[in-house]
């Protein structure tokens, strides 16, 4: 019996009468009668949500979300998230589809109980973060709000004229959304937001709050100067933010998983003719279509031509038919980003029969994101190219372009070639989406990039999905019996932590002392009974046990007597 060990570090906690085994997160409704939430338009079930109100449905596929994250996290102190549906910023063709983050930041903050408190000192976490490392609710309701941890809010126009017209929200939970957007998909990854997986530091000027780092930009370093973001300059940062390609986040967790996520092949377009253009050049994968292979498909890349009309105002932009398929059959097809959506562009080269299509994009920047879109009807692969390389490739057309797109083999798509993940840093700086995503080209396709791509999944853990190890490495520690003592740590895992001592199912009425170990009273009863090959060594190792005890000064002489009477006069083993 290890007693002696157990009680070398003790301290005395009296521990509720119950725990959660996971984290509870609760959607607390912002939204006024009438609209959001309790909107009564009636709707009919869709993919297992039960709501037979639009506003119902919405709350009902909130809460799936937040129900997902409470069983993949630990915390013994809610996670309260303020949410509302609201007009947001829209145009026909785009839309700001929800938001989320915290409500609050903490720091040097202590722990209660077995609790570690902060993870690092003069160091920035998020309120649902501090709340579970301190053991206890650091910003509790008061007069001015309800004390939530994340404000969520969420398009209610979605879908309407001029919204993304004609893609509206799909509340099912099931994932069978077609051409409608998941919004469990989008809830699981706004609410990862607001459970730490972003950055406080400004991206526009570099700034850190009162010059403090936070939990995760400690992790963030940059491969240009060697640095990581809490040790540079302003100005270093905000170079850094745009730095594509060369910031990675180095967390051990994510670094372990990423063999198990993310798969060995990066999406590149190598132009072999004309000799100038030579080389090889990133490219943006596209979420439809058939994924880019080893092998490659090669072939000459032409302009595909269209009609100017109310599609689309240019005869590169792909967006009405095809009018020279003579020379687009069988070749690459290049068109312009712009007006339309990427999957008419390349459905449109598609029929024309082109073998793939390259988007040149229209604005300047990199690196070049992915195209977006859903049609189970392409069957050619595309991708998208800088504005700069697009019009490289452009001023060589007329005396022929030849290339090849493929996958490089020795690089997994969303890591460096040290197999560190890859942090969305794009140029320009895009606020609210530069650092605090993946890079867009990991594959397979991660909940935390900056867009939603339409084949995910509601995992958030791997092997499908990197989320979850990030949150681990910024200080979500986990902790089944809620004791505050991470299971590493942790030498009774699934403790009993009721407030006092249980003898099978009776109750001593002896306060239940939970130790540094992890382990409680009740516990050590519990193991006695275990390892006891029957009713007379139980009674015998809980006297010696009571014994060290009351040496310890932990139970007093009376207390030690009625757990040993209760102990004698049970059942146990």
């Amino acid at each position: 019996m290890a007693i002696k060990r157990i009680l070398a570090a003790v301290c005395l906690f009296l521990m509720p009468a119950s725990a959660f085994a996971s984290a509870r997160v609760v959607i607390v409704n912002g939204n006024a009668p009438g609209v959001g939430f309790n909107d009564s338009t009636p709707v009919a079930p869709a993919g297992g949500n039960p709501g037979t109100t639009l506003g119902q449905q919405r709350l009902l596929a909130f809460q799936f979300a937040a129900d997902v994250w409470g069983r993949t996290l630990d915390s013994s102190v809610p996670v309260l998230v303020l949410a509302t549906f609201e007009p947001l910023t829209c145009s026909a063709t785009s839309a700001v589809l929800g938001s989320a983050g915290a409500r609050s930041i903490f720091a040097n903050f202590p722990g209660a109980g077995l609790s570690p408190g902060a993870l690092l000192p003069n160091t920035w976490h998020g309120g649902a973060l501090a709340n579970k490392r301190a053991g206890f609710d650091l910003d509790p309701a008061s007069a001015s709000d309800g004390g939530e941890d994340i404000r969520a809010r969420f398009n209610s126009s979605l879908g309407a004229v001029d919204c993304l017209t004609g893609t509206g929200w799909y509340l099912g939970f099931d994932t069978n959304h077609g051409k409608n957007i998941d919004l469990v998909t989008v809830l699981l990854h706004e609410f990862a937001h607001g459970l730490g997986f972003q950055q406080f530091g400004s991206v526009t000027n570099g700034s850190l709050i009162l010059d403090m780092a936070d939990v995760y930009n400690v992790r963030m370093f940059d491969k240009t100067t060697g640095l990581y973001w809490p040790a540079m300059t302003n100005a270093q940062r905000v170079a850094s933010a745009i730095n594509s390609r060369r910031v990675i986040f180095d967390g051990t967790n994510v670094t372990e998983a990423i063999p198990a996520v993310l798969q060995l092949g990066t999406p590149l377009l190598r132009i072999t003719t004309p000799v100038s253009l030579a080389g090889i050049y990133a490219v943006g994968a596209a979420a439809f279509g058939p994924a880019l292979t080893q092998a490659g498909l090669s072939g000459s890349i032409v302009s595909a031509l269209d009609a100017a009309d109310g599609a689309g105002p240019s005869t590169t932009d792909g967006c009405s038919a095809i009018t020279n398929p003579g020379q687009v059959a069988g070749n690459i097809a290049l068109v312009d980003r712009g007006t339309c959506g990427f999957v008419v562009k390349v459905k449109n080269a598609q029929n024309a029969g082109a073998i793939a299509v390259v988007v040149a994009d229209n604005a300047a920047g990199g690196p070049p994101a992915g195209l977006g879109g859903v049609d189970p009807t392409i069957t050619i692969p595309s991708v998208r190219i800088t504005l700069a390389d697009g019009n490289a490739v452009k001023a060589q057309l007329a005396s022929g372009v030849a290339g090849t797109l493929g996958l490089d083999m020795l690089v997994r798509a969303g890591a460096d070639e040290a197999g560190k993940a890859l942090l969305n840093a794009p140029n320009p700086v895009q606020p609210g989406s530069s650092i605090s995503h993946w890079d867009p080209i990991a594959a397979r396709n991660q909940l935390m990039e900056p867009a939603i791509n339409g084949d995910l999944t509601h995992q958030v853990a791997p092997p499908e999905d990197l989320t979850l190890p990030l949150l681990r490495d910024i200080g979500w520690f986990p902790d089944r019996d809620l004791d505050g003592l991470a299971d590493n740590l942790d030498s009774c895992q699934t403790s009993d932590l009721r407030g006092t001592v249980f003898v099978g199912s009776v109750d001593t009425g002896v306060a239940n002392v939970l130790f540094t170990s992890g382990c409680t009273i009740g516990d050590l009863i519990a193991r006695e009974a275990a390892g006891a090959g029957n009713h007379g060594a139980f009674v015998s190792g809980v006297a010696h046990l009571l014994n060290d005890l009351k040496s310890a000064g932990l139970i007093t002489g009376a207390q030690k007597g009625v757990i040993q009477s209760t102990a004698a006069k049970s059942s146990l083993p």
